[in-house]
C-alpha cells in the first residue's frame, strides 16, 4: 500500500500551491485606423495594418451564389 498523509491539507494551504496558475486576461487594444479590437504587437486582422502602415492585403469576404 502506498504511503499517505497523516491529515488532511487545508484549503488555505492548496490556495497557495496553485496560486500561479490564475488566468490572465489578453492584451488587447484597438486598431488606430478602423477601431476595430486587435491582440497588441499583432497585425489588424480586420484592415491588415501594423503601426499606421498597410502589411497585409486583405481579401474581402465573398457571397455564396
Amino acid at each position: 500500500m502506498p504511503p499517505l498523509p497523516k491529515r488532511k491539507y487545508a484549503k488555505a494551504r492548496q490556495g497557495k500551491r496553485r496560486s500561479h496558475l490564475a488566468l490572465a486576461p489578453l492584451a488587447v487594444e484597438t486598431c488606430p485606423r478602423c477601431h476595430q479590437t486587435k491582440l497588441c504587437h499583432h497585425i489588424c486582422p480586420n484592415c491588415g495594418s501594423y503601426n499606421n502602415e498597410d502589411v497585409i492585403e486583405i481579401e474581402s469576404k465573398k457571397s455564396k451564389r
